[in-house]
């Protein structure tokens, strides 16, 4: 019973670092340009967290990671809480809320990313610990649904609850301030599960505690170094380093400008849709066919392998991006429009999305798969951070419309990336 829970818990602080954040700072009044800036600097941690993660094997056990900072994770939530600024209506409403109101928040989502990456290395190594290899494989279908699960419920129904507060209180920080108590009582009640129902696992120990502990750290630290070393002396590496950086370019700008786009007055550009109604068409229909396109990317991918598939992936990652050009141009009032624009979009990335993972895990074969994945993994949250990062001053410099064809106009790297990697054409064929 602790898996599903596990999961579910490990995406709650993901989703509301890297997503509900962007939309609780756009409610908030916070400009697109520093909104965007200091939300994709939270990936940082995502970024850098190879470079910690033999630590979680030096030092304590898996086990301990995970509660540890999971009362970590809930505490913050407790001070994100109590800390949330309260600007007057009027400043929320002219557009223009400082960033600097909102510092301690910020330092406090720093916590809880380092704390949410570094629980993500321990749950998945304690995964592997817990359970036989055959169990691994019969819960691996569960863990993955748990996983997006906490998807719908950071983008979709914590959305619809602020969405549901804001017009019920007429208080837009109020409104998130009671969202964000929701969330930490209910991550504080999962952790609490997971003190006294999380197993124990024999093997479940720290290099230091056994008996060879100064060999297995000074064998761990002389690994981990030349685990880069051999990453970047890798053939072609520089190429595949570009793909992952720029096969995503389209999407990476346009995610941090979903939500604020959703909720932008007419005048300005957006649909001007209540927070819920974002909660429903992205944060729950789009994540299912986002979810659906990536089941049917695997199963396609599966049939002709990478290399067969590849460019019908390039073509369902870049041409769906169409549905924010016409959705900026024509500003649609119907919600069966927006919501099947969006999931047009969404099914297109998780689909297209597929290429991605199977060439990470096609680059990473060798000696040290695993690190190597964890590196590749390391490159496509940077893929995502740095777009992010000046994303919204672009679009405050050119309005959506123009920004919209930006992106599309972005699609260009994707091709050129893609046409630029050479793939085995027997790689990722079912056998």
């Amino acid at each position: 019973m602790w898996i599903p829970t596990l999961y579910f818990a490990e995406g709650i602080p993901y989703f509301l670092v890297n997503n509900i954040s962007v939309m609780m700072f756009t409610k908030m009044g916070v400009p697109n340009g520093d909104m965007a800036l200091f939300t994709s600097l939270l990936y940082l941690p995502w970024t850098i967290k190879p470079f910690w993660s033999p630590f979680v094997d030096i030092f304590k056990t898996k086990r301990w990671w995970v509660i540890a900072m999971q009362l970590l994770m809930t505490a913050a939530f407790v001070l994100l809480t109590l800390t949330i600024p309260h600007p007057s209506a009027d400043v929320i409403a002219s557009g223009q809320t400082p960033i600097s109101l909102f510092t301690v928040m910020l330092f406090i989502f720093i916590l809880v990313a380092f704390a949410s990456a570094t629980h993500d290395i321990a749950a998945d190594g304690f995964y592997m610990l817990g359970l036989s290899e055959h169990e691994q494989a019969s819960f691996v279908g569960i863990r993955s649904t748990f996983y997006r699960l906490s998807s719908i419920f950071g983008q979709g129904v914590l959305l619809v609850i602020a969405g549901i507060l804001e017009s019920r209180m007429n208080n837009i920080p109020v409104a998130w301030q009671l969202t964000l108590l929701i969330t930490s009582v209910i991550f504080a009640i999962l952790t609490l599960w997971h003190i006294f129902f999380v197993p124990r696992p024999a093997n479940d120990i720290s290099s230091l505690s056994s008996r060879e502990s100064q060999v297995s750290v000074r064998t761990i630290v002389r690994e981990f170094i030349r685990t880069f070393i051999t990453y970047f002396q890798k053939k072609g590496v520089l190429i595949a380093i570009l793909f992952m950086l720029c096969y995503r370019l389209p999407e990476a700008f346009l995610i941090k400008m979903i939500n604020p786009f959703l909720v932008a007055p007419l005048e300005k550009g957006g649909l001007a849709l209540p927070t819920e109604d974002v909660g429903i068409v992205y944060g729950t229909i789009g994540i299912l066919f986002l979810t659906i396109g990536g089941i049917l990317g695997g199963w396609f991918a599966s049939s002709r392998g990478l290399k067969g598939s590849l460019w019908w992936m390039v073509g369902c990652m870049t041409l769906p991006c169409l549905s924010f050009v016409y959705l900026s141009i024509f500003q649609p009032s119907n919600l069966v429009a927006i919501a099947t624009s969006i999931a047009i979009e969404q099914f297109g990335y998780g689909f297209g999305f597929t290429a991605y993972m199977l060439y990470m895990m096609y680059f990473s074969e060798g000696e040290f798969k695993t690190a190597h994945y964890a590196i590749c993994t390391a490159f496509m949250a940077l893929s995502m951070m740095l777009p992010g990062m000046v994303a919204g001053y672009l679009q405050e410099a050119v309005g959506y419309v123009n920004f919209f064809l930006i992106v599309m106009l972005c699609c260009l790297a994707t091709i050129g990336v893609s046409t630029l990697i050479k793939i085995d054409s027997s790689y990722g064929i079912k056998k």
